[in-house]
């Protein structure tokens, strides 16, 4: 088994923790698609208050999922993907222990068989 740093468990519980609602993901797929908007832009978009966006954007910065830039009065949000990265190594590393430790259940289970034969 692996250790993991109290930092990189941190940020992918993070992560995670944002990926976790609707509206976060799909403030993520506009930001895809727009490169960088404002707050007004987002909730222009959105069915709900340009409040409720700021607040989402708050959970994904410190997530480190977007990052927002001061652009004269505005705040302009882009995406950071980054954390998102570190998430799907981890994510990654998590399935391929469990395909492991499925094909050793598998091999068992043939030697077993073979063995009743």
């Amino acid at each position: 088994m692996r250790e993991e740093s109290d930092d990189a468990i941190e940020e992918v519980s993070s992560v995670l923790v944002a990926l976790a609602d609707p509206t976060r993901r799909r403030l993520l797929d506009l930001l895809a698609a727009l490169g960088a908007a404002t707050a007004t832009t987002l909730a222009e978009r959105l069915p709900v208050s340009r409040q409720a966006i700021v607040k989402h954007l708050a959970i994904l910065d410190a997530a480190g999922l977007v990052v927002g830039s001061r652009v004269g009065r505005e705040v302009r949000y882009s995406l950071r993907p980054d954390s998102l990265d570190a998430t799907t190594r981890w994510m990654s590393s998590l399935a391929a222990d469990w395909d492991r430790r499925l094909a050793a259940i598998k091999r068992a289970a043939e030697a077993a068989e073979r063995d009743s034969k």
